[in-house]
């Protein structure tokens, strides 16, 4: 079992910064990957980036490109969502989530995914 919880998210205005945390408990001794999802209001939850947790290794969907890094800190069990150049369509909450490593799924399908946090509010003033 894994557990996560989202620290970070709050306001911002266009061209900010926000840096998100996911924080991981339980069952850290396993490899696994950590996915970022984001839902803005009416539309379907989507995929933002992830990490493998052991390799290090990124994976960054169309919303992150050249603006989003997204990094891992294993003495701390901690994700982290460096957020740049922020725009009103980055609003959103945004999941932190996790699925084993060696398990079957694309990255980039929520349905891949075992453990999820509660969520943390980005907004993104114009």
């Amino acid at each position: 079992q894994v557990r996560l919880e989202e620290f970070g998210g709050g306001l911002v205005q266009t061209g900010g910064s926000l840096r998100l945390s996911c924080a991981v408990s339980g069952r850290t001794s396993s490899d696994y990957v950590m996915g970022w999802f984001r839902q803005a209001p009416g539309k379907e939850r989507e995929f933002v980036a992830a990490i493998s947790w052991y390799s290090d290794s990124p994976w960054y969907g169309a919303p992150a490109q050249g603006r989003f890094t997204v990094a891992r800190d294993l003495t701390k069990n901690t994700g982290y969502l460096q957020m740049n150049r922020l725009q009103p369509e980055d609003t959103g909450v945004y999941y932190c989530a996790a699925k084993w490593a060696d398990s079957t799924g694309n990255i980039v399908q929520e349905t891949s995914y075992n453990f999820w946090g509660r969520g943390t509010q980005v907004t993104v003033s114009s």
